[in-house]
C-alpha cells in the first residue's frame, strides 16, 4: 500500500472503568480519554471490550434462576446500549476527527435488526477523519456471556486499513479459535487487538503466543472493574462473595511486539492509559523465517473457507410483477446495520 506510512508511531491503551451502565457518562469519559491521547501524540487509542456502557460482570455472579434480578439488569443494560450508527457513535467520530486519532472502541451494541432487543459484544473501528471503518461482533461467547449476548456472523470478521498499516481484532473466547486468528494473519493484520474480560495467566502468555505466531503487534486491552465502581443500588452486588476483594477485574492491559516481548505493561489494578511506540516494519521483518499464513501455510494440505455473508434475521418477499403467469419476486431485508 503506497499510502501507508512505515514510520514508528505511538499507541495508547485506555485501561479505564466506564461509568457503570451509564451510556452518556461512559461516552463522555471516553471522549476525554481520546482527546488526552491525541494531545499525547498517539495515533491510535484502544478501549476495553464493552466499555460503553460496561461489561456485564453480573453474569458470572448471579445464578440463572434469579430471573427477576437478571431481567432488571438486562433492561437497564439494553436501554444504555449503543446503536451503530447512532448518536453515540456520531459523537465518537467527531471527537476522533477533532483529536486526529484512530479509535477502537468496545461497545455493548444494540442490534437494529429484528426485535431490537438483542445485544452483541462489538469492537468499533473509527479512523482519524471521523469515519466508521467497520465493526466486529464476537463470533463466540464464553460461558455465562451467552445469557446476554448473541453471536455475530462472518460478515464482521474483517481487517481494516489505517494510515499506519492493517488492524483487526478479536474479543474474549475468540482468541482461542485458531482459524479466526489465522484468517486475520492471512489478511495481513499487523496490529492485532486482543480485547477480553480475562486477565493474569495464562492470558498474558496467550498474548505473547499470538504476537509470535502471527508476527503481529498485540494490543491487549483489559477490563478493570472494582466493587466501588458499581452503584450500591444494583442488587447484584450482594451476589459477590465478601472475600473477593476490591477488584472484580484487574485489567492487565499490555502491548506486545512481534517477538512476543512486553513493550508496555502489564498494567494491573490501576486506571491509566498505557503508551508505547511501535515500528510497523517489525511485523514483517521476521516473516522470512516463518510466515504461518504465507510461505509456510501449505495450501496444498490445509485450506480455510470463510463464510462472510451476513445473515439477517428477517427477509421478506414481495410480488413485483407478472409476465405470462410468472411472478417475479424481489427479496429485501430489515438489516439496517
Amino acid at each position: 500500500m503506497s499510502n501507508v506510512s512505515h514510520a514508528p508511531f505511538i499507541i495508547a491503551v485506555a485501561q479505564a472503568a466506564p461509568v457503570f451502565l451509564d451510556r452518556a457518562a461512559s461516552l463522555e469519559k471516553a471522549c476525554e480519554l481520546i482527546v488526552d491521547a491525541g494531545h499525547a501524540g498517539a495515533r491510535l487509542i484502544v478501549f476495553p471490550a464493552a466499555f460503553i456502557p460496561g461489561y456485564p460482570a453480573w453474569v458470572w455472579a448471579i445464578p440463572p434462576g434469579e430471573t427477576k434480578v437478571l431481567s432488571e439488569l438486562y433492561t437497564h443494560w439494553l436501554i444504555n446500549a449503543v446503536s451503530v450508527p447512532g448518536e453515540a457513535t456520531d459523537r465518537l467520530c467527531r471527537i476522533a476527527q477533532r483529536a486526529r486519532i484512530n479509535v477502537v472502541m468496545g461497545l455493548n451494541e444494540r442490534s437494529t435488526e429484528g426485535s431490537g432487543a438483542t445485544c452483541y459484544n462489538t469492537l468499533l473501528y473509527i479512523d482519524a477523519q471521523g469515519q466508521i471503518l467497520g465493526k466486529h461482533r464476537s463470533l463466540v461467547l464464553s460461558g455465562a456471556e451467552r445469557l446476554v449476548w448473541a453471536q455475530g456472523d462472518g460478515s464482521t470478521l474483517q481487517v481494516h486499513k489505517m494510515p499506519f498499516g492493517k488492524i483487526s481484532g478479536l474479543i474474549g473466547g475468540e482468541h482461542y479459535l485458531p482459524l479466526a486468528r489465522y484468517a486475520l494473519y492471512a489478511w495481513g493484520t499487523q496490529i492485532y487487538i486482543a480485547a477480553s474480560w480475562v486477565h493474569g495467566e495464562p492470558w498474558l502468555s496467550t498474548l505473547r503466543h499470538i504476537a509470535k505466531e502471527g508476527d503481529v503487534f498485540v494490543i491487549g486491552s483489559g477490563i478493570i472493574l472494582r466493587k466501588d465502581d458499581i452503584p450500591d443500588g444494583h442488587q447484584f452486588k450482594q451476589f459477590w462473595t465478601p472475600d473477593m476483594g476490591a477488584w472484580i477485574s484487574s485489567g492487565d492491559s499490555v502491548i506486545v511486539n512481534p517477538d512476543g516481548e512486553f513493550i508496555a505493561g502489564p498494567l494491573r489494578e490501576q486506571e491509566a492509559t498505557l503508551y508505547a511506540q511501535i515500528d510497523p516494519r517489525q511485523s514483517s521483518g521476521a516473516k522470512w523465517m516463518l510466515d504461518v499464513a504465507g510461505h509456510a501455510a501449505r495450501p496444498d494440505i490445509f485450506q480455510l473457507t470463510i463464510c462472510s455473508d451476513p445473515h439477517p434475521l428477517i427477509q421478506t418477499q414481495e410480488a413485483k410483477s407478472e409476465r405470462g403467469g410468472e411472478t417475479l419476486l424481489h427479496t429485501k431485508t430489515n438489516d439496517k446495520t
